[in-house]
């Protein structure tokens, strides 16, 4: 099959799940349309860790995340051409639209070039990303006008699914998943945090408002007189500036398998983020068999079993648990093979991308 992948964020969580369906459906041919997100990732540095034998990459010059009219339209003429002239060229099977941006406009740019097989992931909900009601109201009925248009609304969570339908949209869900297999080790040395005995608790992603550094901030900064205790972001983004205490280190963009070294040294994994869709960077922290501390959001909630980790609903409880997980060291390794346990019954990747393949042929 060819399939058409349409990416306007080429960084972060979305290209991880893009990378996941290339290197999983490796008997298909993949072609990219992707944005350009130099300030989180350059596009170059995301490719080189795609398999080449089966994934060719064509450049979205005007696609970017803000709204703007004129650069919309230019994106949207952009998208529809480079479409028409992959159909005129017998050169699609599917078309799978990834994030919100990517959905809106490819999936009218699909009903124009008359394109059928058209499938849409989310990976977040737009419509509980708005600053505002208001702005969550508008998000969200931009969603349902552009579902007008065709294509399958899948999600990727059960509860991003029930946000789905609480406004309206029928949409299917099929859970993210991510391999159970070791990780590959870096040729690099293991990193300084890993070989310290302090109590490490970490996070992994862009450094952005839906992730909420701010509370993150918060409460690594209630322990930063207590020298047992250290906080890791892994990642890079706009809101850094927010992230003051003492006892945070930032490493910036790692490579994958340095990433996993990281979280594979770490003691808990939190998440503070307003919403989600089902992150990956959670979901690989479970492979690693450990305990997970996330907000009490779409997406996350979907994660935690009750053995695994535990849910917050502000920066106190988090604290709090927090505490009684330090104090309680020994069963964090009980907690980390249910993490394991949880992710190969509910977020196994070969589940996950069969379903998107009989999706593309349907």
């Amino acid at each position: 099959m060819n399939i058409i992948h349409v990416v306007e964020p080429f960084a972060s969580g979305v290209a991880t799940f893009v990378k996941s369906l290339v290197e999983n459906l490796q008997d298909d041919l993949h072609i990219i349309i992707h944005g350009e997100r130099e300030n989180v990732m350059r596009s170059a540095e995301v490719k080189q860790y795609f398999p080449a034998a089966n994934t060719r990459f064509i450049r979205w010059p005007s696609a970017q995340r803000s709204l703007s009219v004129r650069k919309d339209t230019a994106a949207f003429w952009e998208l529809y051409t480079i479409l028409r002239q992959l159909k005129q060229q017998d050169k699609i099977d599917a078309v799978h639209l990834h994030s919100s941006k990517s959905g809106f406009l490819g999936r009218l740019a699909c009903r124009l070039a008359s394109i059928r097989t058209v499938v849409y992931t989310p990976n977040g909900a737009p419509f509980l990303a708005g600053q505002s009601r208001l702005m969550q109201f508008l998000y969200g009925q931009l969603e349902k006008f552009a579902s007008f248009f065709g294509g399958k609304t899948v999600c990727c969570s059960n509860s991003e699914w029930e946000a789905y339908h609480a406004i309206g949209i029928d949409a299917a869900c099929i859970n993210n998943g991510v391999t159970l297999e070791e990780p590959a080790k870096p040729e690099t040395k293991a990193p300084p945090a890993a070989q310290t005995a302090r109590f490490r608790i970490i996070t992994s992603g862009r450094i952005a408002d839906q992730k909420d550094p701010a509370s993150f901030n918060a409460i690594a900064k209630y322990f930063e007189e207590f020298n047992d205790f250290e906080f890791v972001w892994v990642g890079d983004g706009e809101q850094r500036h927010l992230l003051t205490a003492k006892n945070i280190s930032i490493t910036g963009w790692l490579t994958p398998a340095e990433t996993s070294e990281y979280v594979a040294g770490a003691d808990i994994y939190l998440s503070t983020s307003h919403f989600e869709g089902l992150p990956f960077a959670v979901l690989e922290a479970l492979a690693l068999k450990k305990p997970v501390l996330l907000s009490d959001c779409i997406g996350n909630r979907d994660i935690v079993s009750g053995l695994n980790g535990d849910l917050f609903n502000d920066g106190e409880e988090a604290i709090l648990k927090i505490l009684r997980y330090y104090n309680n060291r020994d069963m964090l390794s009980i907690m980390g093979e249910y993490s394991r346990q949880v992710c190969a019954e509910q977020f196994d990747v070969h589940t996950t991308f069969n379903s998107y393949r009989k999706l593309y042929k349907a």
